[in-house]
């Protein structure tokens, strides 16, 4: 396992003038932009988030020589909010759609449950997935009782979801906060107080994992692990970082002063470990 020191800056994201696209499924549709030109890279935010998670990612990417498709989950962003489930194995469909829909295969960046659905696509569909990058990655169920699923449920109601993630955000965002750290969270939660938001991220936190994790010895793709140290999601991120390296034989890097989102709390570390990782795919192919 590698762990890495904080870098001492953090870079703005660059924001450059993105084209939103749509992509057509069966009870909605689901919102990404295309950048670059090269191998495609697909990446996922984790729910009660947005693409531009990946503002910092998403760039270095494409200046590296790789087409990136970042894409909003249904019911979040620029997506519908019509459909009538979420979770792991729904957007593992809406993965795979949008990797045929540009032509892969793809390498698969996932956060958190973005992570868990990715799982589950590379298992489904292991031709279309040539590799996958798990950030604070949610493949399993943790260890939550029923008052503490109870709780959660109440906490996540449609009526005060948006104030209770507001409230909820900087306790994921353990250790160094992103530069632009209160406009982000800004536009994640104002993005949730539009009509019918918050009762489709409060429908995607039911999510079980339970899929997710049951196809964790499907997958063939090589991998990389990639865990905040202080990630408060889960009582040990060590732990857990090993527990999926062990089972999906994949590397791992833990990230200091970072807790769920190292992608845009150390982004200079994060883009160092995918691009490294990119490029040992390369050359062991």
């Amino acid at each position: 396992m590698e762990t890495t020191d904080p870098s001492t800056t953090t870079t703005k994201p660059a924001s450059p003038a993105q084209t939103t696209c749509h992509l057509d499924r069966p009870e909605g549709r689901v919102a990404y932009e295309v950048s670059g030109n090269g191998p495609l890279v697909v990446l996922v935010p984790g729910m009660g988030d947005l693409r531009s998670a990946y503002r910092f990612l998403a760039p270095a990417l494409q200046d590296a020589g790789y087409r990136v498709a970042a894409t909003d989950l249904r019911g979040h962003g620029d997506s519908d909010t019509s459909f009538a489930s979420y979770g792991d194995v729904e957007t593992a469909g809406d993965i795979i759609a949008l990797i045929e829909e540009l032509g892969g295969p793809a390498v698969v960046v996932g956060n958190s449950m973005g992570a868990g659905a990715a799982v589950y696509a590379a298992a489904e569909r292991p031709a279309l997935i040539n590799g996958l990058v798990l950030v604070g990655p949610f493949v399993r169920n943790g260890k939550t009782g029923a008052m503490g699923r109870a709780l959660l449920r109440v906490a996540m109601a449609p009526v005060w979801a948006a104030t209770t993630w507001k409230s909820y955000l900087p306790k994921l965002y353990k250790g160094r906060l992103p530069v632009d750290f209160e406009e982000y969270r800004s536009n994640v939660v104002n993005s949730l107080r539009r009509p019918g938001y918050a009762k489709a991220f409060s429908r995607t936190t039911r999510t079980d994992h339970t899929a997710a994790e049951n196809k964790l010895s499907s997958v063939d793709a090589p991998s990389l692990v990639v865990m905040g140290e202080l990630d408060p999601d889960f009582k040990d991120p060590h732990a857990e970082a090993e527990w999926i390296s062990d089972v999906l034989r994949s590397a791992v890097v833990m990230v200091a002063e970072a807790g769920h989102y190292p992608q845009s709390q150390q982004p200079e570390i994060t883009t160092d470990a995918v691009l490294g990782f990119m490029r040992e795919m390369i050359h062991s192919v």
